[in-house]
């Protein structure tokens, strides 16, 4: 069995890999180490997510899906989740969550089948529960953001999302004294997708 974990922010200025620390720490305190680690930022109300997706082909049957809770896997609406359990299912992939003590069976010594089949009933009606918890979670909170918004825009006091110009500007100028990716997302704890963005900014700049 490898144990596989996902983790996921939703937006490219977050640190996705916030959690590694304590999906480590789970999976020691039981004496599994993870293979392989799937980092994406990209938001848990989409069902095209290309490292997850990534994670689920790299799947062998029993393989174990490990996030920190279940909603870094589904912030989706009723029918994408229902496509993604099935890619789950078709693949045989044990989804264990940090948040979902129902699911820690599957990174333990395997129960009889009776007891197997028992706990995942349980664990799968959970699984269900928190990912209908978390999608409602997503659209009170989109609500109450569209309802701020028009609220301040009545005030005349919208501006929309500001822009980091001056972590923006130490980017670039990192990027241009040849500081690698990882180097400056270690330094100022900027996601891939930032460094990325504003290295493909840096080269058109200087190729103009």
């Amino acid at each position: 069995m490898f144990v596989r974990a996902y983790l996921r922010a939703s937006t490219e200025d977050q640190n996705a890999t916030r959690a590694a620390g304590a999906l480590d720490a789970f999976a020691a305190e039981r004496g599994l180490k993870i293979a392989a680690r799937y980092v994406e930022n990209e938001s848990g109300a989409k069902l095209a997510r290309p490292e997850l997706f990534r994670l689920l082909a790299d799947c062998q049957p029993g393989d174990m899906l490990l996030v920190e809770q279940v909603d870094r896997l589904s912030r989706l609406n009723a029918a994408d989740w229902e496509r993604l359990k099935a890619e789950i299912k078709a693949k045989a992939v044990r989804v264990v969550a940090l948040d979902l003590p129902t699911s820690w069976q599957w990174a333990a010594a395997a129960p009889d089948d009776f007891m197997a089949r028992c706990l995942a009933a349980i664990n799968d009606m959970m699984l269900d529960m928190l990912a209908a918890i978390a999608r409602k979670d997503y659209d009170d909170r989109r609500r109450r953001q569209a309802e701020g918004i028009v609220k301040a825009k009545a005030k005349g006091a919208y501006r929309g999302r500001q822009e980091d110009t001056t972590r923006n500007d130490l980017i670039k100028r990192l990027l241009r004294e040849g500081k690698t990716w990882k180097e400056i997302e270690d330094g100022i704890k900027a996601s891939r997708g930032t460094v990325a963005r504003l290295a493909a900014i840096v080269k058109a700049e200087d190729a103009g």
